[in-house]
């Protein structure tokens, strides 16, 4: 490091926030002058331990820094005394005690975040028929004798074919050092776990002795930004326990591209991003078996979704050729392999179920979620939308399917805004602009009260105001939008300073500040257009596979993943984010990919069904469009320069172009009431 440096940049994972601090400046003040809230009780003396961070090595790309572990000061007494006493992982420091001299990545472990990532993706309800690959067979043998000299595995196999009328039944090779033991502890009768799934040889890979019944799926959505587990019974169909954590892989680069990038830029770290999603899975099972009372030894088969990096770098498979034309995938199609090959904690015997990737940036969590959907089902054109770093689009009807991604980025999940963060408690989530006023109104993650209503500013000290998160930043720019504070064009309009203190002037462009008590929230000019290339993307991309499609119709339009779910579809709209399309037809679908995962996991015969779509369904490279963008530079206006979005006109008065204020979503409120949204 030079000793001429005065300051150093520092990015806080998972929660995204950054900012730029005079070296020496301590890690756990820097933390927190950003609003990470990272546990510590003893003042910072180094006593608690709770305060534990670790540096995440390598460069950075998109963040234009190298980050490494000597980028902090050398330890403390402090430290060292914790260290003798306690046990502390030595990659770990403590944040109290570690001063900054250089620029740095710093992963804030799950245990010392007071403001954790909400993880929002729960279970959908779904009934789904059971006809899953594992079921359990109880068999008695002969006891073996001098006349019989066949082996017990041998003998084992053809009884389990005998009892299911099969012809051929192989063995996991795992079992064969047990498996006199167990037939000789269940006295001859022993149950076997039989993995059919109409495609390869039926094979027992699990056993126990005498009678047993339980027999346990795994079903993952691995996303970008969090990972959903869901445990479900293979015999009745229901899913027992869900849960969900952030993607550890975030300390290595917040959207796709930044993980390609840093694989890229640091190959031999490729084994680290596999083996810390890995860990998170495996994390996961554990307590999903808790939650339940079973064990490890009970999950059977496994179904994993996820976008194509995510699936690439959960097999181990280097993303690199993902990060440029033509994007090719290392394998696309459908895989059964075995889950100790994946480092896996589940039955030794455990198979796993990979469901197949759509094209290079549409990937088998599309797919799950079109299987989950079923738009190929409907004569209604059907607009699935996936929005993410990587927004994943499908659409059609039982006639024709089109598949294409587009390059949105993190913007929608907090990144890239100046004021932005994952959706944690404190985040703003919604909020209100008063028409006449220009006042907000905004409710914060964690707190159930509006900030205007009684009782906000008594438990606002719970969770604090610590920034905005996705959900947040649309309402905020529809709003700004709806109340004439900004143009079609996205610009923030100065003149409105004569009307209210919250527009600022910041050199030569303005903002409009939410919340000014402890840290200072606003929305800047560069967040607006942030917004706007993220939302053009998306909206370009749909663009291109109606012209695909020829039809400017839209039926229906569902919001898949845990973010959709929690957009409101008419600030969508008036945004641009979405088109036109009755407004009753738009609704979010939650985690559509787990469901789909689920499906799979349960009934073999949607396996057969999501490998049909994947291999039927029509890929388009919005790359490769020559009117990707004419319809990009469109999508930048709000909501569109072109399109005349009369489904949202007639239930939302827009403003004029020349940016008049008018009403918006709420239509002065008494028609959302009216309407019941």
């Amino acid at each position: 490091m030079s000793e001429l440096r005065q300051t150093a940049k520092v990015v806080f994972q998972p929660s995204g926030r950054r900012g730029t601090f005079a070296i020496g400046t301590p890690l756990l003040d820097a933390a927190r002058s950003l609003g990470v809230y990272v546990e510590s009780v003893c003042g910072g003396r180094g006593i608690c331990g709770r305060c534990q961070v670790s540096v995440s090595e390598g460069q950075f790309a998109k963040e234009a820094l190298t980050s490494a572990a000597n980028h902090l000061d050398s330890e403390t007494d402090a430290e060292r005394r914790y260290r003798s006493l306690r046990s502390l992982d030595p990659a770990r420091r403590l944040s109290c005690q570690a001063k900054i001299l250089g620029d740095l990545v710093v992963d804030v472990p799950t245990e010392a975040q007071t403001n954790r990532q909400v993880v929002r993706k729960r279970a959908e309800a779904r009934a789904i028929e059971p006809k899953p690959a594992i079921s359990l067979v109880t068999v008695t043998l002969e006891e073996p004798s001098m006349e019989t000299p066949r082996g017990d595995a041998d003998r084992l196999r053809e009884a389990v074919a005998g009892k299911i009328a099969a012809d051929q039944i192989a063995l996991d090779p795992t079992l064969l050092p047990q498996i006199q033991t167990i037939l000789r502890k269940g006295s001859w009768t022993v149950t076997a776990a039989l993995h059919h799934d109409g495609q390869h040889p039926s094979e027992i890979v699990a056993l126990w002795p005498g009678k047993h019944s339980r027999a346990y799926g795994l079903a993952v959505d691995i996303g970008s930004t969090t990972i959903a587990a869901h445990l479900c019974d293979l015999a009745t169909g229901r899913t027992v326990s869900s849960a969900g954590t952030s993607n550890p892989q975030i300390r290595f680069g917040e959207d796709l591209m930044s993980r390609v990038s840093y694989v890229q830029m640091n190959p031999t770290k490729l084994p680290d991003l596999t083996r810390t999603v890995r860990e998170a899975i495996n994390a996961l099972v554990g307590k999903l078996v808790a939650d339940v009372g079973a064990e490890r030894a009970d999950v059977l088969n496994a179904v994993f979704v996820g976008n194509p990096v995510m699936h690439h770098l959960f097999l181990g498979i280097d993303p690199v050729e993902l990060g440029g034309a033509p994007f090719a995938l290392a394998v696309s199609d459908a895989l059964h392999l075995k889950a100790r090959d994946l480092a896996l904690e589940l039955n030794p015997g455990a198979t796993v179920y990979m469901v197949p990737c759509i094209a290079g940036h549409v990937g088998a969590d599309a797919a799950a979620a079109t299987l989950s959907e079923a738009p190929g089902r409907s004569e209604e054109i059907t607009l699935l939308v996936d929005v993410g770093t990587n927004a994943e689009i499908i659409l059609g009807n039982k006639n024709r399917l089109l598949a294409a991604s587009s390059p949105t980025g993190p913007a929608f999940e907090g990144a890239e805004i100046s004021s932005g963060q994952r959706a944690a408690p404190g985040a703003i989530e919604r909020i209100r602009i008063d028409r006449e006023t220009l006042e907000p109104r905004f409710k914060v993650i964690g707190l159930d009260e509006w900030s205007d209503e009684k009782g906000f500013a008594d438990k606002i000290d719970q969770v604090g105001v610590t920034g905005i998160c996705g959900s947040g930043i649309i309402e905020a720019v529809a709003e700004m939008y709806l109340c004439g504070l900004i143009t079609e064009d996205g610009v923030i309009n100065g003149a409105m300073m004569e009307r209210t203190p919250r527009i600022v002037a910041n050199g030569r462009t303005f903002s409009y500040v939410i919340a000014s008590e402890g840290i200072d929230i606003s929305i800047l000019q560069t967040d607006i257009r942030a917004i706007q290339l993220a939302k053009a993307a998306l909206y370009a991309g749909v663009k291109l596979l109606q012209d695909k499609l020829g039809t400017d119709r839209i039926d229906r339009i569902r919001l898949a993943g845990a973010f959709g779910s929690y957009i409101d579809p008419t600030y969508a709209m008036v945004l641009g984010l979405i088109p036109d399309c009755p407004l009753e037809g738009v609704a979010g679908v939650g985690n559509a990919a787990g469901t789909g995962a689920r499906m799979a996991l349960l009934n073999t015969d949607h396996r057969r069904e999501v490998e049909r779509t994947v291999r039927d369904i029509e890929k388009i490279e919005t790359a490769l469009e020559p009117k990707f963008q004419e319809h990009f530079v469109n999508a930048m206006a709000l909501p569109n320069k072109v399109d005349p979005f009369p489904n949202l006109r007639a239930a939302v008065v827009l403003p004029e172009s020349s940016g008049g204020a008018s009403g918006g979503p709420e239509g002065g409120r008494r028609r959302r009431r009216r309407e019941g949204r």
